[in-house]
């Protein structure tokens, strides 16, 4: 699971050696075949392949799915997390995907390929090209903001239910958004107690099929964040008020076990939401 920003040949190289030795697949909704040289180039595989899912006609055709069922890894690419869920939602693209994760072959994803890898996940449905992306502060105003869309049960992966995962997360000051996305999860009653894992750029989480789980890279690492209580406030037009939410900063070199929510070699925290303004109970303050 990587933050986005530049690829981790150390995040690759251990997706290849779970697909041992076989055929490698990224997918992609945009793009081209560029992330085919850097992978053959890290790693010793059968074959690497690209495969651009341009529309929905594309994942509804029976012979993409089929491709996709032949790898032994798969990675989704970076891009706009929108184009996965509205064109692979309910087709036989979301169908292999999901068999491919519950064959336990492994699956990796970047910046919106981790985006969508979650139970819950940020949609992105009303951003624009020409239009502003989703920050922190558009939101902590206004949890119903618009652009704040939500969608689940798009991946089943083991681990990852009851959780909403994100990219970018301390380059691009995505925490504040990503409270709100978890206050509106529990405010709408999709979860009491979801959980999130939000990974910086430059840094990747590497899952075990036990949740045994270790940071890499060179960015902030990753965030395990977990919701105790409903929020105070959480209501159109009314700043956000959601206290005591437990996290878990996990700097490169830690460890987090998913089953136990619990880490080594990182900061436990509490971080707290009043009238739309972040805080934490560290010394200094930080909440990054």
């Amino acid at each position: 699971m990587m933050g986005g920003g530049s690829d981790l040949d150390e995040a690759f190289r251990w997706l290849c050696d779970k697909a041992n030795g076989g055929d490698f697949l990224i997918l992609r909704a945009r793009g081209s075949n560029d992330y085919n040289p850097y992978v053959n180039k890290l790693c010793k595989l059968n074959s690497v392949a690209t495969l651009v899912i341009l529309d929905r006609k594309g994942a509804l055709d029976p012979a993409v799915a089929d491709i996709i069922r032949h790898a032994e890894a798969v990675f989704i690419a970076g891009g706009d997390q929108s184009r996965y869920v509205n064109s692979w939602r309910n087709s036989p693209v979301q169908n292999a995907i999901n068999e491919h994760v519950a064959d336990g072959k492994p699956l990796g994803g970047t910046s919106a390929g981790l985006a969508v890898q979650g139970e819950f996940v940020y949609t992105a449905m009303n951003d624009r090209a020409d239009g502003p992306d989703l920050t922190s502060a558009m939101v902590l105003t206004n949890p119903y903001q618009d652009q704040v869309a939500l969608a689940r049960d798009f991946l089943k992966i083991p681990h990852l239910q009851n959780l909403i995962t994100d990219s970018h997360f301390a380059k691009r000051d995505r925490l504040g958004r990503s409270l709100v996305f978890l206050a509106r999860i529990v405010q709408d009653g999709w979860s009491k107690n979801p959980r999130e894992i939000a990974v910086d750029e430059k840094s990747a989480v590497l899952l075990d099929p036990d949740g045994k789980s270790t940071v890499v890279g060179m960015g902030k690492g990753a965030y395990f964040i977990q919701v105790k209580n409903l929020p105070e406030v959480c209501k159109v037009n009314v700043p956000l008020t959601f206290l005591d939410i437990a996290t878990y900063h996990a700097p490169t070199g830690a460890h987090f076990d998913l089953e136990t929510w619990s880490g080594s070699g990182g900061e436990s925290y509490s971080l707290s939401v009043e009238n739309g303004v972040v805080h934490s109970n560290r010394p200094d303050g930080a909440v990054y």
